[in-house]
């Protein structure tokens, strides 16, 4: 068998192996989404794991049958699930990222006309939960969108971007597998890895020192944590340098084992961050007292 043959055969297994990993029909894959809304769920009281129960039920007056929405693992994904119906949900779709230039100052008010960006959602979605005059199959979705938009939020490449629609543009290979993208990896096989190789599990109810460490915050200030990660060290790691200096990055890459192992923390934090932060303004949304001050322009 020629060089070119046993090349074309390697390639071909190569882009099987890339085929089994998980597909960029989310934003953040399911498995990273689920696990934030499970850590969420160890997080929060019975209280309010009981209100949230409680809107679980009004799930028929959406009327969206092929898009469960029964616990908190269905409202982590559900979002990405709806907006696949183009003619209903297409609009929700800038909802899910906020993405600023890296090689610029970082502005939270950027690339959000009219609200429609992942961290105006947030807080609009926070304001919706928390109003008990709302009917409940209307706070059932916005518990939805919380939940799935505080996870996006937290990966890096939903807020940094180098004009290659956060990574989107850049063909990668991930290890030995070719023909991915550089979210796709941030989105699906590197947050799987970060979830399953941990050594302690990420989901389990955290000390409140963890708390303290993981929590806090808003959602402009998570696009912004997520937008420096991207800049200091997603887009270098791919690239090898400095992601502003010298001429533009190329339009393809390659992620060693050495980078992934070096992403690995990083993604884990982010993942767990999320997962606290979702209980937080879980536990905020349910409490009692004045609804929280919208957000001004």
């Amino acid at each position: 068998m020629g060089y070119r043959a046993i090349r074309h055969g390697l390639l071909t297994a190569l882009a099987a192996l890339a085929a089994l990993l998980p597909a960029q029909a989310s934003a953040w894959g399911f498995y990273a989404h689920e696990t934030t809304g499970k850590i969420a769920w160890e997080n929060i009281t019975p209280e309010t794991r009981a209100k949230i129960d409680a809107l679980f039920r009004a799930e028929p007056l959406l009327a969206a049958p092929g898009c469960r929405l029964r616990s908190i693992e269905d409202a982590s994904t559900w979002p990405d699930c709806v907006r696949r119906t183009r003619w209903r949900w297409g609009y929700t779709a800038a909802w899910h990222y906020r993405t600023a230039p890296v090689c610029e100052d970082y502005n939270a008010r950027r690339n959000c006309s009219g609200g429609n960006c992942v961290t105006a959602q947030i807080e609009r979605s926070h304001r919706l939960l928390a109003d008990e005059s709302l009917p409940a199959h209307i706070r059932l979705e916005a518990l939805a969108f919380l939940v799935h938009f505080i996870g996006d939020v937290h990966m890096p490449l939903h807020s940094g971007d180098h004009e290659d629609r956060g990574g989107n543009s850049v063909e990668a290979a991930y290890g030995i597998a070719p023909g991915l993208n550089l979210h796709w990896i941030w989105d699906g096989p590197l947050a799987e890895r970060a979830i399953t190789s941990a050594e302690v599990p990420l989901v389990r109810q955290y000390t409140v020192a963890e708390r303290a460490d993981l929590g806090g915050g808003d959602a402009a200030e998570w696009g912004r944590e997520s937008w420096q990660i991207s800049r200091d060290f997603v887009y270098p790691t791919a690239f090898d340098r400095p992601a502003c200096e010298g001429a533009d990055l190329e339009d393809e890459t390659a992620l060693t084992q050495e980078d992934i192992e070096r992403a690995i923390p990083i993604s884990q934090r982010r993942v767990q961050q999320a997962g606290v932060r979702i209980a937080e303004y879980l536990e905020s949304a349910f409490a009692p007292g004045p609804l929280p001050e919208p957000e001004q322009d």
